[in-house]
């Protein structure tokens, strides 16, 4: 089956949920799907196309709202579903329903994004450290590194 193929399939699978569909590259698709129709096309992607790989979840502060990115794949292609999520309303769904190993890269998106994965199995956090200060998220574009003050012992 070729990229054309497989796109045409993807959009009589996901009819009205999928905003928009592109093959920018061979063996690239990419596909805009709002986030309260995420889980569900993550299933039908999964259970009548194959898409049962996750390679990873990784995001982007496009500034005014954040971009999730779901990388997956299946033996001919590999597919990023696109999500928009507003800052001012920073949550998605969980989609370890339908894939359950995607639970870390949801606890990392939390840490670092500050974007809420409703339904996560394990929310605890991945990546900072148990002392880390709450609300700050280091690939937000407003995070700013302050570094702590340096402490010498026995410096006076």
């Amino acid at each position: 089956m070729d990229d054309t193929e497989i796109v045409d399939k993807i959009k009589d699978l996901l009819k009205d949920t999928a905003v928009e569909i592109a093959n920018p590259a061979p063996r690239r698709i990419f596909a805009k799907i709002e986030r309260q129709n995420l889980v569900k096309c993550i299933y039908l992607l999964k259970q009548n196309l194959g898409f049962a790989h996750l390679s990873t979840i990784t995001g982007l502060d496009r500034g005014d709202f954040f971009e999730m990115l779901y990388h997956l794949a299946n033996e001919a292609v590999s597919l990023t579903v696109r999500t928009p999520v507003p800052r001012t309303e920073p949550e998605v769904p969980s989609i370890c329903e339908a894939i359950p190993g995607a639970v870390l890269y949801e606890r990392e998106i939390q840490d670092m994004f500050g974007v809420t994965v409703k339904g996560i199995p394990d929310p605890r956090p991945l990546l900072l450290s148990d002392d880390w200060p709450s609300g700050q998220h280091p690939l937000r574009k407003d995070w700013k590194f302050e570094r702590p003050q340096e402490v010498i012992p026995g410096g006076g």
